[in-house]
């Protein structure tokens, strides 16, 4: 089973070697790529409410590089603190204050059960934590969101709707990739795009978040579960057919782009990035990791089992048999489409990005392509999320102008 980021060989000049499955150009702190990179993401969430810089900091230094356990119980310990100091200032009357620290203590948890044994009892108190934290941040900060669930083949899909006080708002369904939760999808992108005018959807499809927990997997048919979620905003919500945009991060750009080539419910389509054939990263990245001259770390290896749990198989050989023949056709998709690709991301990712781009029908489309200048040159921007929350909401605004 691959990682999602595999530790990179210094080339010549000592710069990393472009692996199939790298995220990250850049070593920021850890020199383990998985913790680096969800270092990254602890702190592109400040902006949105999650942990300030100094905090992740302070935390980060509490946590051994590689040593899973290290990380789980650093963030942890962090948010047991900020849920301890929300309830103080609620006690006291300060319901926004309590609130910050309230999302401040989701924040921690959702980063503390990266690393924890996926599915196992310290990753479902983590995961319920999270949730308590959120909901309870959600009400406090008085902000509009309301929880809902989709069934899906006897389980049920769950997700929050952020309404916009603008009565007229469209309607942007966000879906996250093979390592998010729909509530780290507000600090990713979603509380940005709401305060934009727009009504937001995060939702988990099957094998994101603790879906799988209900037995449900990624579905290589994801247009399915994103019409059945689309039928519940639009009966639920009021959601209007032609006044909604979906977002697809990471393997959620093969999730959308699925979706792109059928549903005619859409307005647009934004990935970042368009990942229509998620089989070959797959398979590039078993090959490299059976390959590689050093064993994987216990972050790594927990990154691994992660992946195979979210998927459903027992085995790297049965993850490529499922997941090899999927793909999404270019040739099916004609209506307006964004591709955002980062310069630090994969090169199969950037392929395939580009690929999408050239080979869709679309008369109506752009790709924006973030260099390291831009600071927000990581996979779905990780290491800048304001940059993609400005991508998407100006195109979205260009669209939905029309």
């Amino acid at each position: 089973m691959p990682s999602d980021a595999l530790p990179a060989s210094p080339g010549p000049a000592g710069a990393p070697t472009q692996r199939p499955d790298q995220r990250l150009a850049h070593r920021y702190h850890f020199d383990d790529p998985d913790m680096d990179l969800f270092f990254m993401a602890a702190l592109s969430w400040g902006p949105a409410g999650g942990l300030d810089i100094g905090q992740v900091w302070h935390i980060a230094d509490g946590i051994r590089d590689g040593d899973a356990d290290s990380w789980v119980e650093a963030f942890a310990a962090y948010g047991d603190r900020q849920q301890q100091l929300a309830t103080q200032w609620s006690h006291r009357g300060w319901r926004r204050s309590a609130g910050e620290a309230r999302l401040k203590a989701f924040a921690s948890y959702r980063s503390a059960w990266q690393f924890a044994e996926a599915g196992g009892a310290r990753f479902q108190q983590l995961y319920a934590q999270h949730q308590t934290a959120f909901a309870t941040a959600m009400s406090e900060l008085d902000l509009p969101a309301t929880f809902f669930e989709t069934p899906w083949q006897g389980g049920r899909l769950p997700g929050v709707f952020l309404r916009n006080a603008r009565s007229n708002a469209p309607v942007i369904l966000v879906i996250g990739g093979a390592d998010t939760a729909m509530e780290d999808l507000f600090l990713s992108i979603g509380r940005g795009l709401w305060e934009r005018g727009y009504s937001v959807a995060m939702v988990d499809l099957p094998g994101q978040g603790n879906t799988a927990s209900q037995g449900l997997h990624w579905a290589v048919e994801a247009e399915r579960p994103i019409a059945a979620v689309l039928d519940t905003l639009i009966t639920t919500f009021g959601a209007v057919p032609g006044r909604i945009g979906l977002v697809g991060l990471s393997l959620g750009g093969y999730f959308v782009t699925r979706a792109a080539a059928s549903e005619t419910r859409l307005a647009t389509v934004v990935a970042s990035t368009p990942f229509p054939a998620p089989g070959k990263l797959f398979a590039q990245s078993v090959q490299a990791a059976q390959a590689a001259s050093h064993p994987p770390s216990l972050a790594a290896q927990r990154s691994r089992r992660c992946m195979a749990w979210k998927a459903g198989v027992d085995s790297a050989e049965g993850l490529l048999a499922r997941w090899l023949p999927a793909e999404a056709d270019p040739t099916q998709v004609q209506l307006p489409f964004l591709s955002v690709l980062g310069a630090g991301d994969s090169p199969v990712f950037a392929a395939q990005a580009r690929q999408w781009h050239e080979q869709i029908r679309s008369t109506r489309k752009d790709f924006v392509f973030l260099d390291a200048e831009s600071g927000a040159d990581g996979h779905c921007q990780v290491n800048a999320r304001v940059r993609l929350v400005q991508e998407t909401a100006g195109w979205l605004g260009e669209i939905f102008a029309a």
